[in-house]
């Protein structure tokens, strides 16, 4: 075998690196759950696709529930499971607003969790239903504009199980996007790694009112 081919052979061997893409399915370190809020992502895409999402009055909805590295995160992984049904994914768009997401979810994060559609839907399900959404936030009848430190306290204050350092909160376009907790393979709090844990700082963050 020349140097050549032997160099290529090393290559393919090495392993991928953590924020690859097509990492072995099961081999994560935490969950990552992602909730957005609604009005927020309307306004910067869904509008202009003319989602149906942004025809119901929605507040924080589950972006999805993300393997984690301690460092980065796997996406798109090798794994023998079948994708969803559409029954599976339109029983999700209750709580993602819409079984599009569902199905990119399941793509990009669901895949890598090593478990079936069926049970991978089941966990986000009930991560979801694990954190209280607080009732200020809930119902918002009109814009408001605030620190995006209030939208962490008010999470912290409606789930004692969580401390600051589970949490974060993130902006886009001087709007609150998303709140993102931390969680174990067992789906219990536990701190967030250095790269998910960086905070919104804004002091006048907007948040618009449920639709």
């Amino acid at each position: 075998m020349t140097g050549l081919r032997l160099l290529l052979v090393a290559l393919l061997l090495l392993p991928l690196p953590a924020g690859a893409e097509g990492e072995r399915a099961g081999d994560f370190d935490y969950y990552l759950l992602s909730l957005s809020w609604s009005p927020t992502w309307c306004a910067l895409t869904g509008d202009a696709r003319g989602d149906p999402q942004c025809d119901r009055p929605l507040g924080f909805t589950l972006h999805g529930l993300w393997p984690q590295y301690d460092a980065g995160y796997p996406s798109y992984c090798r794994t023998g499971a079948a994708d969803p049904a559409r029954s599976e994914t339109a029983a999700m768009a209750d709580i993602m607003g819409g079984a599009g997401l569902a199905f990119y979810e399941w793509k990009k994060h669901g895949r890598c969790t090593g478990l079936s559609a069926a049970d991978y839907f089941s966990t986000a399900r009930r991560a979801h239903d694990s954190i209280t959404i607080p009732p200020v936030l809930r119902r918002l009848s009109k814009d408001v504009t605030l620190p995006a430190s209030v939208v962490e306290d008010a999470f912290l204050e409606s789930n004692p199980q969580l401390s600051g350092d589970m949490l974060t909160v993130t902006c886009d376009a001087g709007m609150i996007e998303e709140v993102r907790i931390c969680l174990t393979r067992d789906l219990e709090p536990r701190a967030c790694g250095a790269d998910v844990a960086r905070d919104c700082r804004m002091k006048d963050a907007v948040m618009e009112r449920v639709r």
